[in-house]
């Protein structure tokens, strides 16, 4: 793409699955560099030695200290924002670690993309930022709401900034994929929650076509959404026992603290100031100011939608699971077969 010619791109959490799938993308455009900022210096040397690529240049540092952005963040012409507190269960323990990581830690980011003049700044949220039951989903929530907030202040043609909003990405770190082919190749019975849970189904690659659509066509305070299909657990767990043959059983174990029956992308408010497209959906900014008062006397006249939810949206059923899960380039299932 010619806007990344000759251009340098700084992604944060750059070590981590995202990080690895948008670096594996970029690396085919004619970028001058791509910086690669995380606090992890085991995951940086693993990356350095399997690239061996001299466009790419390593930063060591923590989003919650301002200076160690600072100093990777100069000359940046593009950014992306992964960096994060992503595991649901640590935020629920350490909440103040996830506002430190994922708010303030963010708000370092925007202030130094802003000072530094980045032409366009991309930051990754999730569905759980959408009706938050969570510390990690109220973390990202906030961190929405700042996107929001601090575009407002901006002169679009110097920075943008703009968010993408995600549901489950298939297979990565941490994930349920993993963990149920582990249980399979172990012969140990599959554990779900409960059977009627959906999730959206998301693969590596799509994540980052919609970091490109952001790139390609973001504005201050948009926040884009891939319309990803979903599916229930029960299914997923019945898909991979029949591409493992293995004779598993299914056990239920009851939700767990924190987490939701079904996802949401997309709020019935949101929905009220979103447009539809292609694979994508772009909710608007929020564009009223403290004037509170004419609110109070002209509301919207529009009625509200139903949430675009995992319920709610397209759903596989086992087979075309099967085949999603095969059409995985970021995750080899025939280990587990």
């Amino acid at each position: 793409m010619n806007i990344f010619k000759n251009k340098i791109l700084l992604v944060t959490g750059g070590t981590g699955s995202f990080g690895n799938a948008v670096l594996n993308r970029f690396l085919k455009f004619n970028l001058k560099e791509i910086r690669i900022f995380s606090r992890d210096e085991k995951k940086q040397d693993d990356m350095r030695n399997t690239y061996k690529n001299n466009k790419i240049k390593f930063y060591l540092g923590d989003v919650r200290d301002k200076s160690s952005v600072d100093a990777a963040m100069k000359n940046v012409d593009f950014l992306f924002h992964a960096a994060a507190l992503k595991q649901v269960p640590s935020c629920e323990f350490y909440p103040l670690e996830a506002i430190n990581t994922n708010i303030i830690g963010a708000n370092n980011v925007i202030s130094s993309a802003i000072e530094n003049e980045v032409k366009k700044a991309i930051f990754l949220s999730t569905d759980k930022a959408v009706y938050p039951i969570n510390a990690m989903g109220m973390s990202k929530a906030l961190m929405e709401k700042l996107v929001v907030s601090r575009s407002r202040e901006l002169n679009q043609s110097k920075t943008i900034i703009c968010a993408t909003r995600y549901g489950n990405v298939m297979a990565s770190r941490g994930s349920v994929i993993p963990l149920f082919f582990e249980q399979t190749k172990q012969n140990k019975p599959i554990t779900i929650t409960s059977p009627d849970m959906t999730r959206f189904l998301m693969s590596l690659e799509e994540s980052v076509e919609l970091v490109m659509e952001a790139f390609k066509n973001g504005n201050n305070g948009e926040i884009f959404v891939y319309k990803s299909p979903a599916c229930t657990i029960e299914d997923l767990a019945k898909a991979i026992i029949k591409i493992s043959k293995k004779k598993t059983n299914i056990k239920f174990i009851g939700t767990r603290h924190g987490e939701k029956l079904f996802e949401t992308l997309i709020s019935q408010e949101e929905l009220l100031n979103s447009v539809s497209y292609k694979k994508f959906y772009k909710i608007l900014p929020d564009n009223r100011d403290l004037d509170y008062n004419k609110y109070f006397h002209k509301g919207r006249k529009n009625k509200l939608k139903e949430s675009y939810t995992s319920h709610n949206t397209t759903r596989l059923n086992v087979n075309q699971i099967i085949s999603k899960i095969k059409d995985l380039k970021s995750f080899n299932y025939l280990e587990y077969v």
